[in-house]
This record gives C-alpha cells, sequence and structure tokens, in this order.
C-alpha cells in the first residue's frame, strides 16, 4: 500500500486533544497507583496493563530483583483481583497448577481440589524452571480459561490474566519455552535494570516503610474496561498495516525485505495478528482515545511480534535477535498517514503518523 494512504480520525482531535473519558481516568488512576510502589519499569507496568485489558496473557523477561513479582501484586492489588502466585521449580507436577481429585476414605467419594490457577491474576515465576509437561499444563488455562477435572470443566473467573516471568541469563535447571507455549502470550516485555535515578528512588523509598498502593478498580469495572478497549474504533488502512506487519515476517520478499527470508524459519502466527490490533486497542484506551492509530501498532510491535518468530540456524549463527528484525519490517512497511477534519474550517490537513 502506498504511504499517501489517509486514515480519517475524528474531527473533535483534529486540534490535537485527547478525547479522554472515564474509562481512560480510571485506568491512568490505576497505573499512576501502581507507580507509587514501583519506581520506573513504566514500560512492563503499562504493557501488563495493556494485556489485562486486552484479555490476553503476558511474559516478563529479566535478572532477579528487578521488581516484576512485586509489579503484578500490585496490579492485581490496585485493579482488586485475586492474586495467586505459583513458584515454578523442576519437581512440579500439573497437578500442582489445576488441581487434582483426592479420595477421602471415609465418604468413599472423591473430591475436587481446585489448584491455584482459580484467580483473576495468576503469576507464574520462573516458568521456564518447570519441565515442558508442567508449562503445557497451562495450555488449556490459559486458551481456553477453563480447567477438566475428573470429566468436569470449571471456568475460571473472569477477568483472567496469567503473568509469567523467566529468568535470561541462567542456563542449569531450565526448560525453555517451545514455540507453542510462548504464542500463547499476548506479548513478551523485556525489563532492564533500573537507571541511576531510579535506583536512587528506589533506595528512598524502600529502605525505611515500603509503600502500599491502594484498590482502583474490581473485578466488575475491570470487565466494563475491557468492553470499552473492543469498541476502540479500528480503520480498514490500520488493519491492513497490521496485516501487511505480520505478512512480512512470512512471505518477506513480497514487502521488500527479501534479506530476511535467509534469517527467518517461522514468522509470525496469526495470533500476532489478532494481537496487535486487540493491544492497540487497549493502549489507544489508555491514552485518551476512542481509535487506534499507526503508532498505537508500531509502540507494541516488538512485544507481540518478536517471541513468534522462529530464527533460522544461519541468524543464530549470526548472532541475529528477532528484535531486530521486527525493526527491519517496521522500517521497511510503510504505515498509513492519518487525516485530522479540521470542523472550524471546513478543510482537512494531513499529519504523518511516523
Amino acid at each position: 500500500m502506498p504511504e499517501t494512504d489517509p486514515v480519517p480520525a475524528s474531527g473533535a482531535a483534529a486540534a490535537g486533544a485527547e478525547a479522554t473519558g472515564e474509562p481512560t481516568r480510571l485506568l491512568r488512576a490505576a497505573l499512576q497507583e501502581v507507580s507509587t510502589v514501583i519506581v520506573g519499569q513504566d514500560q512492563m507496568v503499562e504493557r501488563t496493563m495493556v494485556a489485562l485489558i486486552a484479555r490476553g496473557h503476558c511474559l516478563l523477561e529479566g535478572v532477579p530483583g528487578i521488581a516484576k513479582t512485586l509489579a503484578v501484586s500490585t496490579l492485581a492489588k490496585v485493579t482488586g483481583g485475586s492474586f495467586a502466585r505459583v513458584q515454578f521449580t523442576p519437581d512440579l507436577v500439573p497437578s500442582d497448577i489445576v488441581g487434582t481429585r483426592i479420595y477421602h476414605p471415609s465418604t468413599e467419594q472423591f473430591d475436587v481440589e481446585l489448584g491455584p490457577v482459580f484467580a483473576n491474576f495468576v503469576l507464574a515465576d520462573e516458568i521456564n524452571r518447570a519441565p515442558a509437561k508442567v508449562q503445557s499444563s497451562l495450555l488449556e488455562v490459559m486458551a481456553e480459561k477453563q480447567v477438566s477435572l475428573g470429566g468436569t470443566t470449571y471456568p475460571l473467573p473472569d477477568p483472567f490474566v496469567v503473568i509469567a516471568t523467566q529468568n535470561p541469563v541462567e542456563s542449569e535447571g531450565v526448560y525453555p519455552l517451545p514455540e507453542a507455549q510462548r504464542d500463547r502470550f499476548l506479548m513478551k516485555v523485556v525489563v532492564p535494570h533500573p537507571r541511576a535515578h531510579e535506583e536512587m528512588e528506589i533506595l528512598r523509598r524502600m529502605s525505611a516503610t515500603p509503600p502500599e498502593a491502594h484498590q482502583i478498580l474490581d473485578p466488575v469495572t475491570l470487565r466494563e474496561l475491557q468492553q470499552d478497549a473492543e469498541r476502540v474504533q479500528v480503520h480498514q488502512l490500520i488493519a491492513d498495516y497490521v496485516v501487511r506487519l505480520v505478512m512480512a515476517t512470512r512471505e518477506p520478499e513480497n514487502y521488500g525485505v527479501p534479506e530476511l527470508r535467509r534469517v527467518l524459519e517461522v514468522g509470525a502466527s496469526p495470533r500476532a495478528t489478532l494481537g496487535l490490533v486487540a493491544a492497540a486497542r487497549a493502549l489507544a484506551l489508555i491514552r485518551g482515545r476512542t481509535y487506534v492509530l499507526p503508532e498505537d501498532v508500531r509502540v507494541l510491535a516488538r512485544d507481540i511480534m518478536a517471541h513468534r518468530l522462529v530464527l533460522s540456524f544461519d541468524a543464530l549463527a549470526d548472532g541475529v535477535t528477532t528484535t531486530q528484525i521486527v525493526d527491519r519490517v517496521l522500517a521497511a512497511v510503510p504505515p498509513p498517514r492519518v487525516i485530522w477534519d479540521d470542523p472550524s474550517s471546513g478543510e482537512q490537513s494531513a499529519m504523518a503518523a511516523r
């Protein structure tokens, strides 16, 4: 598609004003409350909220001690949902996660003991420390949001989100997530170390009495916010842009990046297409808009597409990363322009969304 194809936007936003409302106010208040406890890591917190509003799951990757677990537990407290933490270890079995049937000799009957996944927020801590059998037990939970035990299906609470963490620097006793399992996560967020001024603020806050966050939302309000995000408008040209980004990882020679054919074994799945649209809607709502801009898609592309790409042996040997490939695709596939309607003058002015 030519770069000159325009995306019309509403006239109310012609002057650059944001169409803020009650949903945006609530989401920003929740994020602000989380920031009273979590220093820095604004991107991690925002992406986790995006995953929650988009009804997706999130994988956080970073070294120990950078507040991944604290951020998830704080977000659960602020949003008012139930919270469960599962520490993944090599001796974990699937029943430790989803539950099991227990026989009681006194009654000569089996009772169902539901596992810790029956919570609004499930933190799978160090998910890559458990073997594949345990990791795969989360597949039905994450995809179908239900658990089957003894021939009976038990629905999970709504809203429901799995937030997993993994340590990228250790290799002993680690079972890397297979491609099918990574694809279940809406996004993977790489969490860096805090910067110097953030480290000083961490020292100031946590060396005395640590601050506590207060509840801002509740599960009912959270479901309403998820519905508000689903009503955010996605123009046809935005949808076309999302499809072109994903297809460029599968057919790179058709989208001006033939050099990617050598480094890509498997491109992004259709879940990347659906995830980009759902996450862009949630991000637009957080940022006070009732419509998605190309920039929303570009901001989220790394988090949603990179972990779904499978590199070839040549790419691994050359040290090519999936984020570099996503950046190359973003540079090669042009976004549509945004057209703002100016009701005061009756004329249109174009602003490139770059």
